[in-house]
């Protein structure tokens, strides 16, 4: 073929004109990839695992009450490496287990959630719901019915179900506790799995709601028969007992006694305690010891955080909350288990560093609500407090209500200090239910202990301060909530006795609680700026470069995040 010297020149044209376009788009190419940002390159970055810790029960204090026992790898570890933000509250009233758990990990509070305490009432129908019941369900691993449970009553996404969402199903998500609701609804709707303590059997046990059949490991794990071995140990103090300074005497008025013991005092001999079952241990540091052995089996034979995509284990301290009821914050046993879980947690963290690798995962530590000093206690030390007597006053309002109306019964409860009416009754019998509640406020008010009573339909024109308006707003669903809600005075609750303690109030010692962050893309720091327990979710979205949970209202923590 003959090549003419006008074609020859034109072919080189085409030539370097090819040359110079490649050249272009190389350069627009490097220039791209040197302005896109380091966090967004190849790969998005995000930790290997998250691992969620809730204590029950924990008081904010208790990070600083005994800090000079703490030893270097646990609490301590957490305050030095870590992100401390020493100013977080509860955002609503009541401050119960289920919900604290359930405002964790969806942001969100009851008036959205839906979970309005461990047990409340559908207003509708008037029949009490347990937060996580389920007779739909059967339990795996044992013959109770321990674990007729789900997680089908929170009404909202938890950030562990939009992970999930966010990794189209490849995440791995697992829950743990002690306690059922502990374990059920921090790991969400989507969970891989949740699994909880079997007081019959001394073993983890699940629902079919997540399998039909224990997993092979966990069957194995059972049979190790660890909630006996912990058992036999029995129960005495860590060091000895004279240096539990802060701690009132070991035999004092103000705390519970163990089941057939005639003092509430050391050693407790908790080998001779479980012939008819395991439930004691829940009442001893070793409920936690046995929950993080758990989630350290659960770590390795789930291959947690050797995904291809980050996977989350929740894990719930049950113990402290069991405890702290038993004998309350000022006793040797509570300090005790606190200095037992220090350990616990160094022990935990270390073998997070061998087995996922330290800077790979994160964990956050914080509490689904606080406690109260005993009453008495307080009292005794001049300090104003009382138990309000629920039942007593129940039943003295029922009878004016009856008396007027000539109906029994018209006030089902006082459960998470609301007025729980008997809505059926009132509907059959054609009886007013705004004068009702307006008698129901007129009594209550008159009632030593009790500071406000709030009619919840016009709560906007209530006299109370305006942050107790907005926790009663957050913390009140039309369909499970008391049309009344009742705030007692400071230092005052509830009481089930003279001994021990409780919570469930606004007050800062039910509602200040930790919140401590360490490990992958955590700063390190603390602050006393003002935070909310539903901003913990939006912070582990924000880390995890998800979407907030569905019925999240918090907002992220910027401070903690590199």
């Amino acid at each position: 073929m003959l090549i003419f010297a006008s074609d020859f020149k034109s072919i080189q044209m085409n030539y370097k004109r090819l040359l110079l376009a490649v050249f272009f788009i190389l350069t627009l190419s490097a220039s791209a990839q040197k302005n896109i940002p380091a966090n967004l390159s190849a790969t998005l970055p995000r930790p290997k695992l998250v691992v969620g810790i809730v204590v029950d029960q924990m008081r904010w204090d208790f990070l600083y009450r005994y800090y000079d026992r703490y030893k270097s790898g646990g609490f301590k570890r957490l305050l030095s490496e870590g992100f401390t933000c020493d100013n977080t509250n509860v955002d609503y009233i009541p401050t119960f287990t289920a919900i604290g758990h359930s405002t964790i990990y969806t942001g969100s509070v009851p008036a959205i959630h839906g979970m309005a305490g461990n047990d409340f009432i559908i207003q509708a129908t008037g029949k009490s719901m347990y937060c996580t019941e389920d007779t739909t369900v059967r339990t795996v691993g044992s013959s109770s019915n321990a674990g007729l449970m789900s997680p089908r009553n929170l009404l909202t996404t938890t950030v562990t179900d939009e992970l999930k969402l966010a990794t189209n199903f490849r995440s791995k998500v697992i829950g743990i506790a002690l306690k059922d609701r502990g374990g059920i609804l921090p790991a969400g709707h989507t969970a891989n799995a949740a699994y909880w303590f079997d007081d019959l059997t001394g073993n983890w046990i699940t629902s079919t709601y997540y399998m039909k059949s224990l997993p092979d490991w966990v069957q194995k794990f059972n049979a190790e028969k660890n909630a006996e071995k912990y058992l036999k140990q029995d129960w005495n103090t860590l060091y000895p007992i004279n240096t539990y300074v802060q701690s009132f005497p070991d035999n004092n008025p103000y705390e519970g006694k163990f089941a057939g013991a005639t003092t509430p005092t050391f050693p407790i001999k908790t080998s001779t305690m479980f012939s008819n079952g395991y439930a004691v241990i829940r009442n001893t540091p070793y409920g936690n010891s046995i929950t993080l052995d758990m989630a350290k089996a659960i770590i390795s034979n789930e291959q947690l955080g050797k995904n291809t995509v980050p996977d989350f284990l929740t894990v719930s301290l049950s113990s402290t909350d069991y405890v702290g009821h038993l004998a309350g914050p000022n006793s040797v046993e509570i300090e005790d288990t606190y200095l037992r879980l220090d350990q616990d947690l160094a022990t935990f963290f270390t073998y997070l560093d061998a087995k996922v690798g330290k800077g790979n995962y994160t964990v956050f530590l914080t509490a689904d609500h606080g406690a109260a000093h005993n009453p008495t206690l307080l009292t005794d030390k001049n300090i104003p407090a009382g138990l309000w007597s629920g039942p007593e006053i129940l039943k003295n309002l029922n009878a004016i209500l009856e008396s007027k109306y000539n109906a029994a019964g018209l006030v089902l409860g006082f459960g998470n200090y609301q007025v729980n009416l008997n809505n059926l009754l009132i509907a059959k019998n054609k009886l007013n239910e705004e004068e009702i509640i307006a008698n129901c406020i007129q009594f209550l008010k008159t009632q030593t202990g009790v500071a406000y009573v709030v009619d919840m339909k016009n709560i906007q024109s209530a006299t109370i301060p305006d942050a107790l308006r907005s926790r009663i707003q957050n913390g009140y669903n039309a369909e499970r909530s008391g049309v009344i809600q009742i705030i007692l005075k400071p230092g005052w609750y509830q009481g089930y006795g003279p001994t021990g303690t409780t919570h469930g109030t606004w007050n800062p010692y039910d509602a200040h609680i930790p919140l401590a962050w360490m490990g992958w893309g955590i700063k390190q720091g603390k602050s006393n700026i003002s935070y909310h327990m539903t901003d913990i979710a939006p912070t582990i979205a924000a880390l995890l470069h998800i979407q907030a949970p569905n019925g999240s209202i918090g907002q992220p923590i910027i401070e903690v995040l590199k």
